[in-house]
């Protein structure tokens, strides 16, 4: 199986992927935008949904890398991760924000509102601009209604990492990755550092 996607090898740990899909251009059918914010998480970690092993709700991120992981925050909110690592291992990046570039106008119908900052920034937010549920888990990326675009390999992106948002587990980890100096990150980057 290949495991090559968008220049990156999606069977490498999650943490080692994380940052090299800031600048990746992600669409579900044909809308999306540049990647700016990810999250990386593992199985070995207590903040990942993989800690406690397989389940009904986490099975993908124990399946093949470069498929979908698709799961519901809080009972309202659809998140979007992308697998990593070898089969049966458990780890994936939780993709934060994106920068709007394809079908704006489609975002701004599903979120209810023009500004074009808000429309992908924050998990939630980006799968209701996208249109992503949880009928999208365990879906190849590298097949419709997925498409990953690499990033521009002659203008590396500056990347900062930082502590992950909203957890109570191993928040010592720097596994929050960010565009420095973007305007469309869930929340700004205090104290990161360069990648």
């Amino acid at each position: 199986m290949n495991t090559q996607l968008a220049g990156i090898d999606f069977s490498a740990p999650s943490h080692i992927v994380a940052p090299q899909l800031i600048g990746v251009t992600v669409l579900f059918n044909g809308v999306g935008g540049r990647i700016v914010e990810v999250e990386a998480y593992d199985r070995e970690e207590p903040a990942s949904h993989c800690y406690i092993g397989q389940t009904a709700r986490n099975f993908s991120m124990f399946g093949p890398p470069a498929r979908s992981y698709v799961y519901q925050s809080h009972g309202i909110h659809w998140c979007l991760n992308f697998v990593c690592r070898e089969a049966g291992h458990g780890a994936g990046v939780l993709i934060r924000a994106l920068e709007p570039v394809e079908g704006l106008d489609a975002m701004r119908a599903r979120r209810g509102l023009d500004d074009e900052r808000l429309l992908c920034a924050g998990p939630g937010r980006l799968c209701e601009a996208l249109g992503v549920t949880r009928e999208h888990n365990n879906l190849p990326l590298a097949k419709a209604p997925f498409k990953l675009i690499a990033r521009d390999p002659v203008h590396r992106p500056e990347v900062l990492a930082g502590p992950r948002i909203g957890i109570s587990k191993a928040v010592d980890l720097p596994w929050r990755f960010v565009l420095a100096g973007s305007r469309y990150l869930s929340k700004p980057m205090r104290g990161g550092h360069p990648v």
